[in-house]
């Protein structure tokens, strides 16, 4: 598919323009519906994290589809690997839960975010948390060093999962877990938004089948894999008009095709 040839510079971009951004920025200016980063509202999928221990706004853009570390079973001291981790958000929850003596690692490929990140890191002044640059097919982490990898929306974005989940497997313990929420599809998506740059760097036309994503999973060598929760997502009309007519939105609505975020968890 032609938008996959180029797709990581696209997300590398539109996520440098939303790095600076404010959560309510991305809500209601540059990032929203029908502002200057696109035609994508990043935010359609989020979920509330006020109310988390270690929850800090500064890292909060919004850009996640659940709570992967309410179900990512860390404990005290653990090792934790957050996959994109952009502006910090996930690290910092779960540094509230891996305590002092736990250690957490965010990996992401935009200089801007991870730039973000940092500044976040400081001020909060945890010596047990760090950023580092990385593509999640290929990440720079020591194999069999993990606990728990968590990850908020992010591996629908890479264009080989596979051999994302291949990393993942690497760099986990034996009988460690990952935790990770995501987007996936039950039915076809219409053409054009499969074809769609904008729509694939906002989590849609870059998501699969929810079947596939389970077996690459399988495939990988995990076993006990589970979906720990599962929610329909409903992408506003206005968002969808950007890529197909009238008459295409009417019959994506009127059929049993679905866009859901999950969670998912998986032991190796």
């Amino acid at each position: 598919m032609k938008v996959k040839k180029n797709i990581k510079d696209i997300v590398k971009e539109k996520y440098g323009r939303i790095a600076s951004q404010s959560k309510q920025q991305n809500e209601t200016s540059c990032c929203g519906s029908t502002g200057c980063c696109g035609e994508v509202d990043y935010t359609v999928f989020s979920e509330d994290y006020s109310n988390l221990q270690g929850y800090n706004q500064n890292a909060d853009l919004g850009l996640g589809c659940g709570l992967p570390t309410e179900f990512a079973k860390i404990k005290q001291g653990d090792t934790v690997l957050d996959l994109g981790s952009g502006a910090g958000n996930d690290c910092f929850v779960a540094r509230a839960i891996a305590g002092d003596q736990g250690k957490v690692i965010g990996i992401d490929f935009s200089d801007e975010m991870l730039e973000k990140a940092k500044e976040n890191v400081q001020k909060l002044g945890y010596k047990n948390v760090e950023f580092i640059k990385g593509d999640i097919e290929d990440m720079p982490v020591e194999s069999n060093s993990v606990d728990v990898i968590v990850s908020n929306c992010v591996l629908n974005l890479v264009p080989d999962k596979q051999k994302a989940f291949s990393e993942i497997y690497r760099v986990l313990k034996n009988d460690a877990h990952f935790s990770v929420s995501d987007v996936v599809l039950l039915g076809e998506l219409p053409d054009k938004l499969k074809e769609s740059a904008e729509m694939y760097a906002g989590c849609v036309s870059g998501a699969i089948q929810k079947d596939e994503y389970i077996q690459i999973i399988k495939d990988s060598g995990f076993k006990n894999i589970e979906i720990q929760k599962e929610k329909k997502i409903e992408i506003p009309d206005d968002i969808l008009l950007n890529f197909i007519s009238r008459n295409e939105l009417q019959e994506f609505k009127n059929s049993n095709i679905g866009v859901f975020s999950i969670n998912v968890f998986a032991r190796k």
